[in-house]
């Protein structure tokens, strides 16, 4: 219940129109929720969530490739619109306003880099020369030369910390006035071995995210909501149709927003810019902001600053749709992933009062120990989790990769030789389970730069030794084959599990299977 009426109360910060959806969705989930309850509550929220997320989702994209192809199929027609952006990039790398931009945003970084080299010595020379100035334009009674000078005398970092946080930034500035990657070129990188260094782990991190959610106990938990085994098999096949639709999209997405900031954006006098373009940098503009940096007047693209995290949102204002629709998306977004909570704490509360306490510790509990026991640690669960999340160990990307990657290495082996290898062993799973992830999460605690600070005092600017230039955000491909072989060579030499438990597994295959 509670992630349906969070998102109601979150889009009441975008507009009027937006806090009118909100309480409708925020009321339908309430609705729901009060007639269904557990793991199917979090299913047919989720449901619901998903349709409102991939309609906003889809809408501009589509409505994109209309105007800009007359065919309202993107995932198919973008590859005509890859083609006009990467002749853009190739003009865009050779204007020369384009070059002036990128130029002063390379001296501005190494400007901040030689600062950053000596912290004490540029802070009382940068201090000293500002002073100068501030006294010369008095004594000279320049009122804006004063000016400037005193806001720079304000800004100026008031200690070394403070100056070491205000040039890093100006440091990575180098990143803008690099040339405009192509687009088109898969793995781009400066040469053949990092190509295929990028292409490896790509595979790898890819491989991990497949496995991975074949693997996760709370995706597993949703089939006990289906009444058959006919009606599971019928919702993987819609959900994958679904999943595929929404990741095939996302291409299409990029290209076609993409060629409107070259064509639209570029090029365009200040004066004249796009509405989106205020709205959103009124609404972050660390994630989207315009700066007339050669003061010439006209938009060039090192002079543009968009996050990632914001084009989907700015999406359907960038295709010309009402800003509602953003309103969707960010609704069925959060909606999406505090029901992925939902769904987690349950299955660790479960799995903790039912798996552990009543099938281990004590199973005599009467129903009613046992469901205090499970909400009690659900709240638990619940507190320690944000007591993490608050701590921002790392980035999102890291640590929910990191979990697909444990995912795969912990579970997978053995639930895929637990369902189509009768011979495999309890203990051997356990043990398989234990290898997995103990060797991908020692790989990622020696080789990710925070997590060797924290374990081993490693500082994080010393390079990492990574196994086949693996990155650690794909661990999980270590952990996957050695989980394999280990509950493979335990089983051999253990002994095989009981004629019922080889039933068991043979039900589950076979729903419908009769014996003799």
């Amino acid at each position: 219940m509670a992630q349906i009426y969070g998102v109601g109360l979150i889009t009441t910060r975008l507009s009027g129109v937006d806090f009118t959806l909100g309480i409708f969705v925020g009321l339908g989930g309430i609705l729901v929720c009060s007639f269904l309850g557990g793991m199917r509550a979090v299913t047919w929220t989720q449901v619901a969530q998903y349709i409102i997320l991939i309609i906003a989702y889809l809408t501009p994209v589509v409505w994109l490739s209309v105007k800009q192809t007359g065919i309202p199929l993107p995932q198919i027609v973008y590859g005509f619109q890859l083609q006009k952006v990467s002749e853009l990039e190739v003009k865009l790398n050779a204007d020369p306003k384009e070059l002036e931009v990128r130029g002063i945003f390379k001296q501005r970084a190494d400007d901040a880099k030689a600062k950053l080299a000596d912290l004490p010595k540029a802070m009382t020379e940068g201090k000293a020369k500002l002073e100068a100035d501030l006294a010369t334009a008095r004594t000279a009674g320049d009122a804006a030369a004063a000016k400037k000078a005193e806001d720079g005398l304000a800004k100026f970092p008031k200690d070394e910390i403070a100056a070491k946080g205000a040039w890093a930034k100006e440091a990575a500035l180098a990143a803008r006035a690099a040339p405009v990657a192509a687009h088109g070129e898969a793995f781009a990188a400066k040469d053949e071995a990092a190509r295929n260094i990028a292409k490896k782990n790509f595979l790898a991190l890819i491989l991990c995210l497949m496995v991975g959610t074949a693997a996760l106990p709370h995706i597993l938990m949703r089939y006990y909501t289906t009444p058959s085994v006919k009606a599971a098999r019928a919702s993987v096949t819609w959900s994958l149709f679904f999943i595929f639709l929404l990741y095939f999209t996302a291409p299409a997405l990029a290209v076609l927003v993409k060629y409107v900031v070259y064509h639209d954006v570029v090029g365009t006098a200040f004066s004249a810019l796009p509405a989106w373009v205020a709205n959103w940098a009124a609404v972050d503009p660390s994630l989207l902001s315009i700066a007339d940096i050669n003061k010439d007047g006209i938009v060039q693209l090192a002079e543009i600053a968009i996050g990632g995290d914001i084009v989907v949102l700015a999406t359907p204002e960038i295709a010309g749709l009402p800003y509602v629709i953003s309103g969707l998306v960010a609704a069925g977004g959060l909606a999406a992933a505090l029901s992925t909570a939902d769904g987690l704490l349950l299955t660790i509360a479960n799995a903790l009062s039912h798996d552990l306490y009543y099938k281990m510790i004590d199973p005599n509990a009467p129903v009613a120990r046992r469901v205090m026991l499970s909400k009690t640690l659900l709240l638990v669960v619940a507190l320690l989790a944000a007591l993490v999340a608050a701590q921002k160990p790392a980035d999102i990307l890291f640590l929910v990769s990191a979990a697909f990657s444990l995912a795969a290495a912990g579970f997978f082996p053995a639930l895929t030789l637990g369902i189509f290898w009768k011979r495999a062993t309890g203990l051997a799973a356990t043990l398989g389970m234990s290898a997995g992830v103990g060797i991908t999460f020692y790989y990622m605690a020696t080789t990710q730069p925070w997590l060797r600070e924290m374990f081993f005092g490693i500082p994080r600017a010393v390079p990492a030794n990574l196994w086949w230039d693996i990155n650690p955000i794909s661990a999980g491909i270590f952990g996957i084959p050695l989980g394999f072989i280990v509950i493979i060579a335990v089983s051999m030499v253990t002994k095989a599990p009981s004629v019922e438990i080889q039933h068991l597994i043979e039900d589950v295959r076979y729903p419908n299977l009769k014996r003799a």
